[in-house]
């Protein structure tokens, strides 16, 4: 078959990579062409456009680069059109994927939706473009199933394809990754401050503000794929580091995270390294982001898919100096960092095992008979 996948974030490229891996293995005529990333690259095919000019973040950016995003969208419809591509496969994304779904069915394209926007945290209204113009709907998240369900939507559960990511992991040695990278000796604490540019300088210098109260600790930035290596320089010292491409690795090798909200909460807990959330957006923005978003408790996926608190957040005013020296103390050591690595067991539990690519990759081809 012909497919055809968009993903617009680098957590979608991750997705998109691995589920490119499992068709080829069911689909040994596989073409793929995509909007995706570097991870998607490596699977082979054609890349159209890279994430890095696609992501906006924030509703006053997405209005300031509202020209742009059309544009990509006419480009998009198309390339579409020109390529006549037997299946659609949209992950996550949804202002923009959404659009194109419309547009594809009535192409007469099979239209299938892995990742489901988070429409049961806000524009719950879109269910209804998904009933209409979808025909296969993955979701990753347990409760999302029963979400569907609600609208009469039929969706299928396949497991969340983070644990496929990691239990592909070699094992890793923290001497020799330090070593590799030029770390010293103290234990290491993560920074992973999101992946645009105006949300990196925005966190990392509210999370390095710490660092006056942990001098026996070294501070070590996980960097994005989509920023330059010389973008975070002005940060790194003798005891910054920056660590490129190895997100996972250096998790691996830390003591505890401090994570700004988004995929990365997720991975940073299946990792089973203790975490801070963090996030701090305009006041514009969140406050608009306030009236939207409704029932909702939680920003981070960790504490959503448990329904109740197991990593603190810290959001807005409460994102501050004080309250990250007090919570990454407790989570160092101490009863706090205990619970939480027990909360964590039972998350994967709950999460189901691995296996969640192949299981949609089996949706997809099934659809084709």
């Amino acid at each position: 078959m012909k497919y055809y996948i968009i993903a617009g974030e680098a957590s979608g490229d991750l997705h998109g990579s691995n589920l490119m891996k499992a068709l080829k293995e069911k689909d040994q005529n596989a073409e793929f062409r995509f909007w995706g990333g570097d991870l998607m690259q490596k699977q082979g095919g054609t890349l159209v456009k890279h994430y890095r000019d696609l992501s906006f973040m924030g509703f006053l950016e997405v209005a300031m680069n509202l020209r742009t995003i059309l544009n990509n969208i006419k480009f998009c419809k198309e390339d579409i059109r020109n390529n006549k591509p037997d299946v659609l496969i949209l992950v996550d994304y949804p202002g923009f994927n959404l659009r194109i779904a419309k547009f594809a069915k009535e192409l007469g394209i099979k239209v299938i939706y892995y990742i489901s926007p988070q429409l049961w945290a806000w524009k719950e209204g879109r269910v209804e473009i998904i009933k209409k113009y979808v025909d296969e709907m993955m979701v990753i998240l347990p409760f999302e199933e029963d979400f569907y369900q609600k609208h009469n939507v039929k969706s299928h559960f396949v497991g969340h394809p983070l644990l496929d990511a990691i239990s592909n992991l070699s094992e890793i040695n923290v001497d020799d990754f330090k070593a590799e990278h030029h770390l010293n000796e103290k234990e290491i604490i993560a920074l992973l401050p999101g992946s645009r540019k105006q949300e990196v300088e925005k966190m990392l210098e509210m999370m390095l503000s710490v660092r006056p109260h942990y001098e026996n600790y070294q501070f070590v930035i996980a960097g994005a794929p989509s920023l330059d290596k010389e973008f975070y320089q002005k940060f790194v010292d003798e005891n910054v580091h920056f660590v490129s491409n190895k997100t996972y690795d250096l998790l691996r090798c830390s003591k505890a995270a401090l994570v700004t909200s988004g995929t990365a909460t997720l991975e940073t807990a299946l990792l089973n390294i203790p975490e801070v959330v963090c996030y701090r957006g305009s006041k514009i923005s969140y406050a608009i982001a306030k009236r939207l978003v409704k029932n909702i408790k939680y920003i981070s996926l960790v504490n959503l898919i448990m329904d109740r608190e197991v990593v603190t957040e810290l959001i807005q005013n409460d994102l501050n100096t004080k309250n990250l020296v007090k919570e990454l103390q407790q989570i160092l050591e101490g009863e706090k960092r205990t619970k939480i690595l027990d909360d964590y067991s039972l998350l994967r539990e709950k999460l189901g095992g691995k296996g969640a690519s192949e299981n949609a990759a089996d949706v997809i081809l099934n659809l084709k008979k």
